[in-house]
């Protein structure tokens, strides 16, 4: 078959070639936007009068046709089309004749690929923003319902300071609210038009960008004409906000294999969502939160890739660009399917409230209340940082904990001790005496619920 752009050439190429420089295997993901783009390009045409009002109604109405029978199935896709919009071109002018070769006036491929790409990732950023909110949305749940479970925090893997689990999830519920405002601020930058700027150059036909872009839900039209067709910025920074929003589930993940590990016990899972071992019957493996932190790698790799293909190239299009799409399609790919299997997983996790406060009694997480407590007595902190840290190596000495050390035995260090004391150094306290603003008391985490709620409201 004869290419679409044979004509200094024979359009002849080697069918090893013909192979290596299509991309219709994976751009054909973007049918529904390239017609999309190709009615409102015949559209501004018929307004223009660069075609006749009845050329431009023959041009959409034929296009609606291959669109109804690609979504029904009806249509095969052409694996002899080098991608496609040669494909839907070359069907266009199958169905209705002559006319059909004039829907590519005043447009480059270079244009109109670039503006495929950022219809269909800002359909992929709306999907992916409504999956983020559905986890927000479990985590929320989960945080009221703990909000005064009480577990240990923890710094470098150490037991550290008492904190509800409630207070734990909402620190990722934070996280996601941010990945929620960098999909919403990365539209800022995509949502520019790029047809219309042709090759590299623009057009002497007298063309509507503005018209074009307005049909089709842009903000604006790229400016500069060399920009537009070469400018895929917002596949990088897109690529990077997805990055970024696995490296929170990846954390997540570690949490959460960490927590259900015989280790901890903090959590357990849903047979839904564990597998068994082959050889050994006692297994339960969190191996869809190993997967999602696996993943994160993947996505990661994505970013690198497109950064170093784009990272020596001259203006304007060039064929490495065709690079972009498997990464990011892949990408997309594989964060909306790690966020519709974290979903579920947690909304049906198992919480272990029982061996969450017996790992908080036996970290003598509240030696910073005991510490406190002096301070509030007259002791400078120095001084009841250093006798708090006696008493605790004395209750490992004697395989005790603070809250069942004797008052005799405290007075032994300092006579400041006083029956309020165990009030003052019980867990429940403790979490409940961080008050301060994002603190972990039932109250603040009431608060942050109250405000992702709100978020997520509007």
């Amino acid at each position: 078959m004869a290419k679409m752009w044979a004509g200094v050439t024979a359009g002849k190429t080697d069918p090893i070639a013909d192979d290596f420089n299509s991309s219709l295997r994976f751009d054909r993901r973007m049918f529904r936007q390239d017609i999309a783009g190709c009615i409102a390009h015949a559209q501004m045409l018929a307004s223009t009068g660069i075609i006749d009002p009845e050329e431009g109604e023959l041009l959409t109405e034929g296009l609606a046709g291959i669109l109804e029978d690609l979504e029904s199935g009806k249509l095969p896709f052409d694996g002899s089309c080098e991608d496609i919009h040669m494909f839907v071109e070359q069907e266009l002018t199958a169905r209705i004749g002559e006319t059909g070769k004039k829907l590519h006036t005043a447009r480059s491929r270079n244009d109109q690929v670039a503006l495929d790409l950022r219809m269909y990732l800002r359909t992929e950023r709306d999907e992916i923003s409504v999956l983020i909110r559905d986890l927000l949305q479990v985590l929320t749940d989960l945080a009221e319902a703990h909000k005064e479970t009480i577990m240990p925090g923890y710094t470098h893997l150490q037991r550290a300071q008492p904190v509800s689990f409630g207070h734990y999830l909402m620190a990722y519920a934070m996280m996601l609210l941010r990945d929620l405002d960098r999909l919403k601020d990365w539209k800022k930058r995509a949502n520019v038009s790029p047809i219309g700027c042709c090759a590299l150059a623009g057009t002497t036909y007298p063309t509507d960008r503005q018209l074009e872009a307005e049909l089709l839900g842009f903000d604006a039209v790229a400016p500069n004409s060399m920009d537009g067709v070469s400018d895929r910025d917002f596949v990088v920074e897109l690529l990077g906000v997805l990055s970024m929003l696995m490296m929170h589930l990846s954390r997540l993940s570690e949490e959460l294999i960490l927590w259900s590990s015989w280790e901890f016990r903090f959590v357990s899972f849903s047979d839904a969502y564990t597998t068994g071992s082959s050889i050994m019957p006692q297994k339960r493996n969190a191996d869809m939160a190993e997967l999602v932190r696996g993943k994160t790698g993947r996505v990661y790799g994505e970013l690198m890739a497109l950064l170093t293909t784009l990272k020596g190239l001259p203006l304007a299009y060039n064929k490495d660009m065709q690079e972009d799409k498997e990464g990011v399609f892949d990408a997309c790919d594989t964060v909306k399917m790690c966020l519709r299997i974290l979903a579920p997983m947690l909304a049906s996790m198992s919480v272990r409230k029982e061996n969450m406060l017996r790992a908080a009694q036996q970290g003598f997480i509240n030696a910073t209340d005991l510490a406190d407590y002096l301070t509030r007595k007259g002791l400078p902190f120095r001084s009841a940082y250093k006798l708090s840290g006696q008493l605790v190596a004395l209750c490992m000495e004697k395989g005790t904990v603070l809250e069942e050390l004797p008052l005799e035995t405290y007075r032994q260090f300092s006579g400041l001790f006083e029956n309020d004391l165990y009030e003052a150094i019980d867990l429940k306290t403790c979490m409940e005496k961080r008050t301060s603003e994002g603190g972990t008391s039932v109250a603040s985490v009431e608060k942050q619920i109250a405000m992702v709620r709100k978020e997520l409201s509007e």
